[in-house]
């Protein structure tokens, strides 16, 4: 059996994006498993390979683990992208769930109704420039160095890149305001295990259209 991590979840970015994000900033070679319809959902659920009949799902080191803020911090523990002791960890943590919370707000939006979807643009951009970049243009400003936390990239760098990135998609001057986050964006991009991560024809997802969605409630709508 390969030694690579396998991860298991439909053919798009979702909740599994991130994952696919921080192992490839730790320069590690994974497989993806694609759910292509609802038998391939079935067959895992029914072999006892999701804990909570749930995916995303990552085979690694022996382990079937699920729940992606779980799956990330055993990455970036393993691959020390966790910052150096429990201060750093308690920021790095602390940073990503106010990540998870806006990445959720921009995975979210493809879903709208069609009635809901400027509402829900327009509160999703609203956050972005008025509540969370701030708080990391601030971050950076005090903390004074490359990275968010200490002096070393941590998942928590990896994550802000991402949001960044998709937030952009949406609105591409949206960090006009921010000129550390222009500059963060920049020097993170050009890590070399995220820069190969960034070219095209890599593992990384593009934006997720209406019809990806529309598959994906054929597998997993119950």
């Amino acid at each position: 059996m390969s030694g690579k991590p396998k991860l298991h979840y439909f053919n798009g970015r979702g909740r599994m994006e991130p994952i696919r994000w921080l192992l490839a900033a730790a320069g590690v070679e994974f497989e993806e498993s694609f759910i292509g319809k609802k038998e391939d959902l079935t067959k895992l659920q029914n072999d006892g390979s999701l804990l909570f009949q749930q995916v995303p799902m990552v085979e690694i080191d022996g382990m079937k683990l699920v729940q992606t803020r779980a799956i990330m911090n055993y990455i970036a523990m393993k691959y020390n992208l966790y910052g150096k002791d429990l201060k750093e960890r308690a920021l790095i943590d602390m940073y990503v769930e106010g990540l998870f919370d806006l990445n959720e707000l921009l995975i979210m939006h493809v879903l709208q109704p069609a009635d809901q979807k400027e509402q829900h643009f327009a509160n999703m951009m609203d956050k972005a420039e008025n509540r969370y970049f701030p708080v990391f243009e601030k971050v950076l400003k005090d903390h004074g160095k490359d990275f968010l936390v200490g002096n070393q990239l941590s998942k928590a760098d990896v994550q802000l890149l991402e949001v960044i990135l998709m937030a952009e998609e949406y609105k591409p001057d949206i960090l006009a305001k921010f000129p550390l986050l222009q500059s963060f964006k920049a020097r993170i991009s050009n890590i070399p295990t995220i820069k190969k991560f960034l070219q095209p024809g890599s593992q990384r997802k593009p934006p997720t259209r209406p019809e990806d969605i529309a598959e994906a409630i054929k597998i997993f709508r119950s």
